[in-house]
């Protein structure tokens, strides 16, 4: 015999809301930046040296921001290791900030 569940846990109730979290973006001030490298070495698919030995974030299609003041979206998966670089950066110089542009890690936060 076959019953029909109607409880809430059974059948979701908000299929059309957000399945993941907002994504963190992250950005470097290149003015502060000491061309260390633990950013690198921490997420270097999302951070890498340019020809003035300074680290920029890439985004997903692997090109480098090298605009003032731009940021990338974090892959969901890195957000630990984008978080270590900004907390462990000598130069200071790595801001990780929500979708409402809160701080998360960075100088400052």
């Amino acid at each position: 015999m076959v019953t029909e569940d109607r409880s809430s846990v059974a059948t979701p109730r908000n299929l059309t809301g957000p399945t993941t979290p907002p994504a963190l973006r992250v950005r470097i001030d290149q003015d502060a930046c000491t061309g260390d490298g633990l950013c690198v070495q921490f997420a270097p698919t999302v951070f890498e040296f340019d020809v003035d030995g300074l680290a920029y974030v890439k985004g997903p299609d692997g090109l480098l921001r090298t605009k003032p003041g731009e940021s990338v979206s974090i892959p969901l998966p890195l957000v630990g290791d984008v978080v270590a670089a900004a907390d462990d950066c000598p130069g200071n110089c790595i801001y990780v900030q929500r979708p409402d542009g809160t701080l998360e890690a960075g100088p400052g936060s």
